[in-house]
């Protein structure tokens, strides 16, 4: 059975005449969003939109560069008959997907020393927060020019984030990976695997000397209704 959220509609909705978007898993939520889609995120669904103030032109193009992004990276879209097209986008490797590879990285790393490594791409004074901070600099910028009476208040509150959230972040997860890099320690659950049996090992079906993985302890039961907790 082929998993549904391989499948997508682009359509106007025969109601209210919007460009809407339907379906999908997070991968098809960031290509609509990509080709230009707005996210509207409900109690039970998330869907996506035109953005205001299109041409009925403009939103065509819109859906039928979504419609060929989707569909070149294997998804099942069906869409308006102006909307379908045989252009196959080329897709290129995200930011996002980079900073994915870090945290796979993490996950794989088997000593502080490695962790603190990766670590270091994100705390650098060229690395990712470090370019975060800077986005928020010029987006508040781009706000402080832009006209409307609102727009002062989002360059502060651009600002307010890049100098309170993303430095505080950015100092304690610099502080932590100065502790990885001074500590030269293997990570004990995460030892090299050598894939060699002990001269010692009497069974034959061994195929190496790794403990097994933790177990983790379950959690307790919870006490029986009408039960009388009694107080230390």
């Amino acid at each position: 059975m082929p998993h549904t959220d391989r499948f997508l509609d682009i359509r106007r909705d025969p109601h209210s005449d919007e460009l809407l978007a339907r379906g999908g898993d997070l991968e098809a939520h960031s290509i609509l969003q990509r080709a230009g889609f707005i996210a509207v995120v409900r109690l039970h669904e998330t869907y996506h939109r035109a953005p205001a103030g299109l041409t009925e032109d403009e939103e065509s193009r819109l859906a039928s560069d979504a419609v060929g992004r989707l569909r070149a990276v294997g998804y099942h879209v069906d869409c308006d008959e102006p909307f379908d097209t045989d252009a196959r986008p080329a897709r290129y490797p995200t930011l996002g997907a980079s900073l994915s590879h870090l945290a796979e990285r993490l996950r794989e790393a088997t000593d502080t020393a490695e962790a603190a490594e990766i670590l270091t791409e994100l705390t650098a004074p060229d690395g990712v927060l470090a370019g975060v901070e800077e986005n928020l600099g010029a987006l508040a910028e781009f706000f402080d020019g832009l006209g409307n009476a609102s727009d002062p208040h989002t360059a502060r509150r651009l600002r307010y984030l890049a100098d309170t959230y993303v430095r505080v972040i950015h100092s304690d997860l610099a502080h932590t990976r100065d502790q990885l890099a001074d500590r030269h320690a293997p990570h004990p659950g995460r030892r090299a695997c050598t894939g060699q049996v002990p001269d010692h090992e009497p069974e034959r079906s061994a195929v190496c000397a790794c403990p097994p993985p933790p177990r983790a302890l379950p959690a307790p039961a919870p006490p029986p209704v009408g039960a009388i907790r009694l107080r230390r």
